[in-house]
């Protein structure tokens, strides 16, 4: 019989993120070594996201499992979709597949960290995946005392995940839409009671026209906290899944090196896996500050353009055969330093990952100092835009071509550089007609620091 600990819904990328934080929490809680921890919430973590990329929602049990003498640590992942009819054939197709991200391998993968695994899926019934992970025999017994120890633990986390936080605020918003609602009838009757009371409760009409003054600001400030709520989690989703899917590709070369007994290059990939992850906690704590501290109040500092060039270009995969070319001289900016990141990442990424011609690519970056603005430009030798796409992609879930869809992007990264540039009331434009295209970007030139300015 299972011991059933704590039930998630899962309908978004941060749901994902919050599935794999506890995944990877009760395995430690109960004994897993390191290494069974991450293969654990790695497998919760791939199946989580299938549900939500398709089929929408779902929802995932943890729950602790006797089978065999042993206990093992259980996820049941369910959704209502219209279920896999071909489940033997993604298990063939993923043995012989060479790309690691490709369709179906996320079933396979996860079939390989777990000790036990389990689909059970109906034509329009829906599916269920079980992962179980064996628990060691010294592991304390979860009583139910304990079970409610961890789920007030997990209560009380502050200031660690982004999607509690997010939790928090919906919460703070509902309950302040309940106290408009009272307030808004309250409005109603003392306009009924002025109506009928005529000169003696003129007071109380200018009151009420007051509160209706201050119920109006409210909803608007309601309304711009939805949307940056909205904006939000979508940077998160977007902005965490290339740290993520590069942790997981280390970490399956790092199983493989250690099965086949390698410990040179798995101890190799280590300074890779710390520097991934120590990436994903400075994006976390960047974006998080940008929500909390609001637009405005973002820290700003010296920020040499061509270094923040190095550094994404240090993050990203680049083919040997591609070249790269930047100014040799760039300007320096006083400026919040995570969207210039985020821009250029963006930008580079794609110039790199829709490029149809590895042996031949160049990748240019160059910029011009205007009056009122600098003027940065990404050029590629790649396949171009259609121009019946250029006004269409930088629209949050527009769909677009065959050539310009992949399955390792969310499609939000150019919706996020363009809020980026409304934010700092500037702008961005494509540029493409055949091949190649031109990312065009303007800059605030008041943010410019000259060579002999100190910034206090």
């Amino acid at each position: 019989m299972a011991n059933n600990l704590l039930k998630i819904n899962i309908t978004n990328e941060l749901d994902v993120v919050l599935a794999y934080r506890r995944a990877m929490q009760l395995s430690e809680k109960t004994g897993m070594a390191q290494a069974g921890q991450t293969k654990f919430a790695t497998a919760v973590s791939e199946i989580c996201r299938n549900v939500v990329e398709h089929v929408g929602n779902g929802t995932i049990q943890f729950s602790i499992m006797e089978a065999g003498g042993h206990n093992y640590l259980e996820a049941k992942v369910s959704d209502r979709g219209r279920g896999i009819g071909n489940l033997d054939q993604i298990y063939e197709r993923a043995t012989f597949a060479s790309n690691p991200t490709a369709r179906g391998m996320g079933i396979a993968n996860s079939r390989k960290l777990v000790d036990f695994f389990e689909v059970k899926s109906e034509y329009e019934q829906g599916t269920t995946v079980t992962l179980r992970k064996r628990i060691p025999s010294q592991s304390p017994i979860v009583t139910k005392s304990l079970k409610e120890v961890w789920l007030q633990e997990f209560n009380d986390e502050e200031g660690i995940s982004p999607y509690a936080e997010i939790k928090k605020q919906n919460m703070q918003q509902l309950e302040l839409l309940e106290k408009l609602r009272l307030r808004n009838l309250e409005a109603e009757q003392q306009l009924q009671e002025i109506r009928r009371l005529n000169l003696q409760l003129q007071q109380s009409n200018f009151e009420i026209q007051t509160l209706s003054e201050e119920r109006e600001r409210r909803n608007l400030e309601l309304q711009k906290a939805n949307a940056d709520l909205d904006a939000f989690a979508h940077t998160v989703s977007h902005d965490l899944r290339s740290p993520l899917q590069n942790i997981g590709g280390i970490l399956n070369f790092l199983e493989n090196s250690l099965q086949n007994g390698n410990a040179e290059d798995a101890a190799s990939l280590l300074p890779m896996l710390r520097e991934q992850a120590s990436k994903m906690d400075k994006l976390i704590t960047g974006i998080l500050a940008y929500s909390l501290a609001g637009h405005h109040s973002l820290h700003r500092q010296i920020v040499p353009v061509r270094a923040v060039l190095q550094k994404v270009l240090e993050s990203l995969y680049i083919p040997a055969p591609f070249k790269i070319i930047l100014p040799d001289d760039m300007p320096t900016l006083y400026t919040q330093e995570i969207y210039f990141y985020q821009i250029f990442s963006n930008l580079l990424g794609n110039a790199v990952k829709y490029h149809d011609r590895p042996e031949e690519a160049v990748i240019e970056v160059e910029y011009s100092l205007q009056r009122d603005f600098i003027f940065f430009v990404v050029q590629d030798n790649g396949p171009g835009i259609a121009p019946e796409d250029q006004e269409q992609i930088f629209s949050k879930y527009e769909a677009l071509g065959h050539n310009l869809t992949r399955p390792d992007s969310s499609g939000l990264g150019l919706a996020i550089v363009k809020r980026i540039l409304e934010e700092k009331q500037s702008d961005v434009w494509v540029e493409s007609n055949g091949r190649g295209t031109r990312f065009v970007f303007s800059w605030p030139a008041s943010e410019v620091v000259a060579d002999t300015e100190e910034v206090e």
